[in-house]
Formats: structure tokens, C-alpha cells, sequence
């Protein structure tokens, strides 16, 4: 597995930020981690560096329930940017929400890869990225 990707982490949680870090980390799995407390904090980051591919992340893992933009609002004004984007950049919805609606809504918008439970084991986000590379997505 290549470990040149960046991996982008939107989450109000400082301890899941810190634990999903130290996996990232552990598995070799991403050049740099880009660390967002909301969705606007990311989404600033992404318009500022709209045509700089090399600040993008490659995948975001995104939280729904967080202050000032959740993860719906923030794929809200993700689908508005896309078009802008000269890569390619994979979504996955993260939560501790097992609500079906959640879920449900999250597996309508197209962007969005997958929806994960919470918390993310190792094994899990290696299978992931393997995955994703064994399709040619990464």
C-alpha cells in the first residue's frame, strides 16, 4: 500500500481526533493529516487551496454532529465546490449514530463513499484504503 495520501479528519471530538491519528500514524497510511474541529473550518481550507492538489486531502473521514456546520451542511456546500476541484477526493461519513435516518440520508448523497460506525479500528482503515487502491481509486 502506498502511504502518500492525504488524509483529512473533520470532527469536534479531540479524542477521537487524537486516537484516529495515532492508527493513521501507526499504519503508515497517509503523508499528512489534516485535522478540521467543524465543517467550516474545512471547507475554508478547501476553497483557499481549490487548485492546489497537493494540500487536498485525498480522503476525508467526516463526523456528522459537530457545532457551527455538521457533516449534511458540510457535503451541502462540498457538492457546490466540486466542479472547482481538480481531483478527486473520497468521502466517508463517520458518527457514532446507529439512527437509521442518519444513515439513510448519508447513503443518498452520492458523494459520500460509505457511512462507518464508530470508532474506526486499524483494520478497518487499512481494508479501506486497500480497497480503494485494489479499484484504482486511490
Amino acid at each position: 500500500m502506498n502511504n502518500h495520501y492525504n488524509i483529512c479528519v473533520i470532527d469536534d471530538d479531540d479524542i477521537y481526533q487524537f486516537t484516529i491519528t495515532k492508527i493513521l500514524e501507526s499504519i503508515k497510511l497517509s503523508k499528512k493529516i489534516l485535522l478540521f474541529s467543524d465543517g467550516e473550518e474545512a471547507l475554508d481550507f478547501m476553497v483557499d487551496n481549490l487548485y492546489n492538489d497537493d494540500k487536498l486531502p485525498d480522503i476525508i473521514f467526516l463526523d456528522i454532529n459537530m457545532p457551527i456546520m455538521d457533516g449534511f451542511q458540510f457535503m451541502e456546500e462540498y457538492v457546490e465546490i466540486k466542479p472547482k476541484l481538480n481531483k478527486k477526493i473520497i468521502i466517508y461519513m463517520v458518527s457514532s449514530s446507529v439512527d437509521p435516518v442518519d444513515i439513510a440520508k448519508a447513503k443518498e448523497i452520492s458523494d459520500v463513499s460509505d457511512y462507518i460506525i464508530k470508532p474506526i479500528k486499524a483494520g478497518q482503515l487499512r481494508s479501506i484504503m486497500s480497497n480503494l487502491e485494489a479499484r484504482g481509486e486511490l
